[in-house]
């Protein structure tokens, strides 16, 4: 049986500097590599990679990689005013938001926003998940 992980999540962009922005300037990451090809990001116990998309289709034998998967990614945040101001900031920077950010009927606080891929994220608060100092998210009920 394999380790419960993952490693490693890639992103296909179409402008690398377009996605480095609402990245850095959106979210506040530091790149910990770069090239002309992709940008990778050391997240908390995972790596976070956006990669041209012509790169990424070669890489993978030269399949297009046409529309978009059902997934979401998520990043949560210490309180309600917390999502508005990061779903606020992503937009300057080239996100579109997909849900403004409100209360679900299960608890906490959500909003969505697409970076300028169209790479779906949600902004969350949920009281019932704590936050450690590293960043890390334990499930809770």
């Amino acid at each position: 049986m394999s380790q419960q992980q993952i490693s490693v999540i890639t992103l296909g962009v179409a402008d690398l500097a377009v996605s480095r922005r609402f990245y850095v300037e959106g979210f506040g990451w530091a790149p910990v590599f770069e090239n002309d090809e992709i940008v990778f990001y050391q997240m908390n116990g995972l790596m976070l990679g956006t990669w041209l998309k012509a790169a990424m289709e070669a890489d993978m034998g030269g399949a297009p990689l046409d529309g978009r998967s059902a997934i979401a990614l998520a990043h949560n945040v210490e309180d309600e005013a917390a999502v508005r101001a990061l779903v606020d900031r992503l937009a300057a920077f080239g996100g579109k938001i997909l849900r403004p950010p409100d209360a679900p009927p299960h608890g906490g606080f959500r909003g969505h926003i697409a970076d300028p891929d169209g790479h779906p994220w949600e902004i969350a608060w949920n009281p019932a998940w704590p936050i450690s100092p590293e960043g890390y998210v334990t499930f809770g009920l």
